[in-house]
Parts: structure tokens; C-alpha cells; sequence
């Protein structure tokens, strides 16, 4: 076992440059100095609200977007545009959409298969058909319907079409880029149930991209809250969702729906006021401090970074409310 953990993202930024006008160029932070670690066999929660980074986190350290700065490093080993082609069977992803993410041109053999035979990865046609039957089965698919289209299978069946397709070339880390978000929710827990059954049986760490908190909670080890291309809050789930200390990770747990009404009537919802800031003119110090009501003047002059509150939990803020 190694002393180190499997990915390790060190201070990762992603802009964007974006023109307001003929004349003008904006950098949009779409991910603003984000570090963690993930390591064999474990998931790592991502969440936050649409459009703060999250995807592009999980697209910049697989190198799909060539990070603006900061390093990525995968089992010790920092990753580079050089060296990158040679880890791409240890990280895959899944997207989020199972109706664009499949070739509609392509059968589920070939989808499924492509992977086998970029890198290579068997010797004879009878090889590859039965590779491709294994794959298909460990999701869950029929390996009848082989030579179907995917615009013959419905959206949990094309999900799973693509977590086969990822799981293809052994991989050791997926990133999950909001799963289940196109789904029904009877799809929902059966997709989220295969995760966890793959991760039993290979071992395979993710990160798991997400809003639905009660969904992360049920998938991670740990969870990280972003807000506007930062990371607010990390540590244990159970922790982050019972004992949130950042008020924004507060407003998003006091937004997760209760089954019990007696118990939903009591509860106190914390209502952010204003609007998100654009990434394109992001506020000086904490990005949050313009809908925090904890703000004060100290908030508008640097950004906090993650200080640890208890063991393993961190939080990004001058006043955090334990």
C-alpha cells in the first residue's frame, strides 16, 4: 500500500478567456486555486450549485482542458501534456448526459469496444467480443443486444452503456460527472447502486460531480463544497451534512428535503440573499461574502483559505459558524 494518496490536485486553476467587446478580454475563474486528494477505493463528493466549476475541475485534472496552472499528480507521479496519453487507462470519466455522450452512429459492441482497441488491449476478434460480453454483463446489460443502436436503449441503459465503456480499460480512478442527473429516479438508485458495486469489486476511487446531497452523502467517503471556482468546505460526509460549519455549506443543507413534515416544519431554512457574482468580475476577498450575512470588513480583504476545525474537516472562512 503506498504512503501516498491516488490523485493528489495541488492549487488547480482554470481560465477562460472570454471577450465582453471588440476590444476587451475577461478571464473567467471557472476554477480559482482548488486542491485535494482522493485516495485507492475512496469517493470524494463534489457539490455546489450550477455553474460553479465543478465539471471543469473534474475535466482539468484529466487534462480534457489544459489547466491554467497548479499540478495534478496521479499515484506520485506528476501528470503532464507529455506523459498524460500514457495515464489515460488509469482516469476515466463518465459524463453526464447518456444521450450525447454515445456515438448514435455506433452499436453498443463498438462503444463499448473503442477503448479495447485504441490502447490495444487484445489479441484476437474472439478476445474483444468477449471482453466487450464481460463488460456489458458487470453493468448490468444484456450481452444480446450487442448490436444495438443507442438510440435503442433507454437513458439508464446508455448510462450504463458508458460506465462500460470507461470501466474498458481497467481503470483505477473515474471521475463522475453528475451520473445521474439525467435520470429518472428509480434509474437513479439502480446507476448509484452499480457504482458501489464496481467500487466493492475493483477497488476503483472517484469523484463523484453531483448536486444532490443526499446522493453524495449516500456515495462519498468525503465531500467538498465549491462556490464560484473554490472550495469552501471539505471533510467526512456524515460530518459535512450534520455538522456544516461554512454558511453556504449551511444554506445548501438547509435546502435538502425531509420525508417527515413534522420535522421539515421545524427546521430553520437559511435563505441566501442577492445573486451568484460572475465569475467574470469576481468580488474582492471571500467570494461568498456578498450573500453571506456573517460578512464583515475583514471578508472583503483577502480570501480565507481552508483551515482545519476539526480532524479532517476544513472550511474557508473568517467566521465559520460551528
Amino acid at each position: 500500500m503506498s504512503n501516498h494518496p491516488l490523485v493528489d490536485v495541488r492549487h488547480l486553476k482554470q481560465y477562460f478567456t472570454v471577450k465582453s467587446d471588440m476590444l476587451t478580454k475577461l478571464q473567467l475563474k471557472a476554477v480559482d486555486d482548488v486542491s485535494f486528494t482522493i485516495n485507492q477505493g475512496e469517493t470524494l463528493g463534489l457539490v455546489g450549485e450550477s455553474g460553479c466549476g465543478k465539471t471543469t475541475v473534474g475535466r482539468t485534472l484529466l487534462r480534457l482542458y489544459k489547466p491554467t496552472a497548479g499540478e495534478v499528480y496521479f499515484d506520485g507521479n506528476l501528470i503532464t501534456d507529455d506523459n498524460i496519453n500514457h495515464y489515460r487507462k488509469d482516469m476515466q470519466i463518465v459524463f453526464q448526459d447518456p444521450y450525447s455522450s454515445l456515438n448514435p452512429r455506433m452499436t453498443m459492441a463498438d462503444i463499448v469496444g473503442e477503448p479495447l482497441d485504441i490502447h490495444g488491449l487484445y489479441k484476437t476478434k474472439a478476445e474483444r467480443r468477449d471482453k466487450i460480453a464481460e463488460l456489458v454483463q458487470l453493468v448490468g446489460l444484456n450481452s444480446d443486444h450487442m448490436r444495438r443502436y443507442a438510440h435503442e436503449f433507454s437513458g439508464g441503459q446508455r448510462q450504463r452503456i458508458g460506465i462500460a465503456r470507461a470501466l474498458a480499460v481497467n481503470p483505477r480512478f473515474i471521475v463522475c460527472d453528475e451520473p445521474v442527473s439525467a435520470l429518472d429516479v428509480s434509474i437513479q438508485a439502480q446507476i448509484i447502486n452499480t457504482f458501489e458495486e464496481l467500487q466493492a469489486k475493483l477497488g476503483i476511487a472517484y469523484l463523484f460531480i453531483a448536486h444532490d446531497l443526499l446522493v453524495v452523502q449516500h456515495m462519498s467517503q468525503r465531500i467538498a463544497v465549491m462556490y464560484l471556482g473554490k472550495i469552501v468546505e471539505i471533510g467526512p460526509a456524515d460530518e459535512i451534512i450534520e455538522h456544516p460549519v461554512h454558511p453556504y455549506t449551511q444554506s445548501l443543507i438547509s435546502a435538502i428535503p425531509l420525508p417527515d413534515p413534522n420535522a421539515a416544519r421545524k427546521r430553520h431554512r437559511i435563505i441566501l440573499q442577492g445573486d451568484v457574482p460572475s465569475p467574470l468580475h469576481m468580488p474582492e476577498g471571500c467570494p461568498f461574502r456578498s450573500r453571506c450575512r456573517y460578512a464583515t470588513e475583514e471578508c472583503a480583504k483577502v480570501c480565507p483559505t481552508l483551515e482545519e476545525v476539526s480532524s479532517g474537516h476544513q472550511v474557508a472562512c473568517y467566521h465559520p459558524q460551528g
